[in-house]
């Protein structure tokens, strides 16, 4: 019994470990980024209107929005680094809302992933811009009027279709309780789209996922 439970404590600790490792990293190690970009009517429907937040309101007319720009590893990631340069002003985070939904978001995006770029916060806004700009976010699901049902699969092909030179293994779809979430695409430092590692590349299975249009 003893020395199951010794074996018990040794499994709990080194996972606690590695999970501790994924936390405070230093800043700029790193394989390549994540740029993830939220359907807007999703998070609202989610959580957004409940908050009240400003991003849901119908004048808003927010459809893809920039979720972030995240380090990442080839398996795992970087969360909440140790770096030397100051916190973005309220200027920075303001100034992101128009592609990012609100500046609270800038914020958080800026403590967890940005931190973590080795870049100051000014420069990682820049790229983060840079790399939503870089995307062609189809037209398609903006002429939506009322809410459809259909596979994830047919929100990843808009994407392939608009972004010629893109392969299927660079982009992700994801979900959250029945309905589209996210598209997910794989860059490199210097924003090309490369393969996404084992820990991205997972595809929403549903052939029914809700997708609600913009307001």
């Amino acid at each position: 019994m003893k020395v199951q439970t010794m074996r018990v404590l040794l499994f709990l600790f080194l996972a606690l470990a590695g999970a501790a490792r994924a936390e405070g990293e230093r800043a700029g190690l790193f394989d390549y980024y994540v740029l993830s970009l939220s359907w807007s009517p999703t998070w609202c429907a989610l959580e957004g209107e409940a908050r009240g937040s400003p991003q849901c309101a119908a004048a808003a007319d927010h459809g893809w929005v920039l979720h972030g720009l995240w380090p990442q590893y080839h398996r795992g990631w970087p969360a909440h680094c140790h770096t030397s340069h100051r916190p973005p002003s309220r200027a920075m985070t303001d100034g992101m809302a128009d592609i990012m939904g609100t500046s609270g978001l800038a914020w958080y995006q800026w403590k967890k992933h940005g931190t973590c770029s080795g870049l100051s916060a000014a420069d990682y806004f820049a790229l983060s811009r840079e790399a939503y700009a870089r995307v062609a976010r189809p037209e398609v699901f903006r002429k939506l009027t009322d809410p459809v049902k259909l596979p994830a699969s047919v929100v990843e092909e808009a994407f392939l279709e608009a972004n010629p030179g893109w392969q299927a293994d660079m982009l992700t779809i994801t979900c959250r309780d029945g309905r589209i979430q996210e598209a997910r695409l794989c860059l490199s430092r210097d924003l090309r789209p490369v393969p996404c590692g084992r820990d991205v590349a997972r595809d929403c299975p549903l052939q029914d996922a809700l997708f609600a249009p913009i307001r």
